[in-house]
Order: C-alpha cells, then structure tokens, then sequence
C-alpha cells in the first residue's frame, strides 16, 4: 500500500459520522471554524499514532489494547457523557461554553484522548496492517509512508468538515445554536451510554 492507499484510508476512518464529528460540527458552530479544524487535528493526530504503533510492529502493545478494551470503552464513554453535559447546558456562541473557553489547545487535546479511547479505532488499524508486518517486501517506510497517508487523508476530511460547517454557521441565529447545542449533548450522551454498557457486556 502506498501514501495515497493510506489517504484513503485516513478518509474512510474519519468520514463515518461518529461522537467525534458531532463535536468538531458543534465546535465550528459555537466556536468557529478554527476550533473545528484542531479537533479533527486531535482526532487526525490519535489516528497517526494508532497507526505508527501498527505499522512499526508493536504486537505486543497492540495486543495490551486490545485486551483492555473494557476499561478503554469505560473511560471513554464516561468523557463522552461529561461533554455531552457540557453541551447541553453551554450557552451558544457566549464564550461561556465551560469545555471550549479553555482555548485551542484544549479543543485538540479532547479529541486527541477520545479518539485514543475509541475502540473501533484500535481494532481498524490493527485490521488495516494486520498483512503489512507479514509481508516480506513491506519495509519500514513504506509503513511509515501509508501512516503519513492515514494522517493526511484524517486532516483532510476534517479541513473540509469545519470549512462547510464554518460556511453553514453564518445563517445561523442563537435560538437555532442553542439547539444544535442540546440536539449534539444528547448524540454525545448517547454515543458515551452506548461505550459504557458496552463496556459492561464485556465485563
């Protein structure tokens, strides 16, 4: 597989509408599109370490993930609950929204530890290089190459994301932010539930 193999790949990991898409839209919203653009970077960055992990050979790390997937849905979906919150009683486009006054670092450092805590996310990299650490002509840069295509192909979508969302934001009046504030809390409520109880039929 090569780069553009792995911005394909990058592409079809990030586009599935999942809790992390509700919150970058919902951040361009609230926020404006630079706040959308570093969360996906976060999401695009936990995606590139995935990646890196997989694609180097680190089976026995791999394996300790997948292993843990029961404390990592657990986490995860209790941060997800807590944002979801968050969202719901954040007053739209206030600078008062408690998880997003903290800055840009903050926008890319949540997404960055929620896509870390997505199991689908450990098991679609361990998936996609499963045939790369056995194949006798893959090298360690032609790994490392697809990684940086996963990685471009994950920032591209979520450039594009936050740019069409940021375009939508304009027409938008506070009555209808508020809502999309409630209508995302209760997705990201839903989303960090499902991780939970998942997390218990495992245990």
């Amino acid at each position: 597989m090569s780069m553009w193999s792995g911005v394909l790949v990058g592409l079809s990991i990030a586009a599935p509408v999942g809790p992390i898409g509700v919150l970058c839209m919902k951040r361009t919203i609230n926020q404006g599109r630079p706040y959308g653009v570093l969360s996906g970077l976060g999401a695009a960055s936990a995606d590139a370490v995935y990646g890196l992990i997989a694609a180097v050979g680190f089976t026995a790390l791999t394996n300790v993930l997948v292993d843990q997937q029961l404390w990592i849905r657990l986490i995860g979906g209790i941060f997800l609950c807590y944002l979801g919150y968050q969202s719901i009683r954040a007053l739209p486009a206030s600078g008062h929204d408690p998880q997003l006054n903290n800055g840009l670092l903050k926008a890319y450092l949540t997404t960055f530890f929620l896509t870390l805590t997505n199991p689908m996310t450990i098991l679609s990299f361990v998936a996609i290089f499963a045939g790369i650490q056995h194949s006798a002509d893959a090298t360690i840069g032609d790994s490392l190459l697809l990684v940086l295509g996963i990685f471009l192909g994950s920032v591209l979508w979520w450039l594009t994301l936050a740019t069409l969302v940021g375009t939508v934001r304009r027409a938008l009046n506070q009555r209808a932010m508020r809502w999309i504030n409630v209508l995302s809390g209760i997705l990201l409520l839903a989303f960090g539930i499902w991780s939970i109880a998942s997390a218990v039929r495992l245990g």
